[in-house]
């Protein structure tokens, strides 16, 4: 697959520059950043997550865990994760479990962990299970504008 259209389609007409990493097929994010040789606290996480007025996806650092407590706080909602149903129709380009925190792409709000705030450089899922985006730091920033920053999470 290499990198999903509408992920792919919104970074180029951002004008953002980013190569790609390919590896071999993995399930998790930790085992991407292993696989690509990439540090995994620059391998931005995307997990779906659901309320009563919809989705939103929440990004960490894959070395870090959700506080879902925490983040149900910031948020100021019931918070739930979503199933891989949900996930699937709102990533319809993308494999599943490998979503992109690029939510603009998608329609969906993010709400971006602090820990990835100051990172030089990030990567992050590209759609499928075989591909890593990667951007400069100032790049990630730009393209995670209209995300709401908070701390929702903790070293694993």
């Amino acid at each position: 697959m290499t990198i999903a259209r509408k992920l792919q389609n919104y970074i180029e007409g951002e004008g953002v520059a980013y190569d790609t990493v390919a590896h071999h097929r993995t399930a998790t994010t930790s085992q991407s950043a292993q696989a690509a040789h990439v540090p995994g606290s620059r391998l931005a996480k995307s997990v779906v997550v659901h309320h009563e007025m919809g989705y939103f996806l929440a990004v960490v650092p894959s070395t870090h865990r959700i506080e879902l407590s925490t983040l149900q706080d910031v948020m100021n909602r019931r918070l739930g994760l979503a199933s891989e149903e949900e996930v699937s129709t709102l990533f319809a380009d993308c494999d599943t479990g490998a979503v992109p925190p690029i939510g603009s792409a998608y329609n969906v709000p993010v709400v971006l962990d602090e820990s990835l705030g100051n990172v030089t450089d990030v990567y992050f899922e590209g759609g499928d299970h075989k591909t890593l985006v990667h951007v400069s730091g100032p790049n990630f920033r730009s393209l995670m504008k209209d995300a709401q920053v908070a701390r929702f999470s903790h070293p694993s």
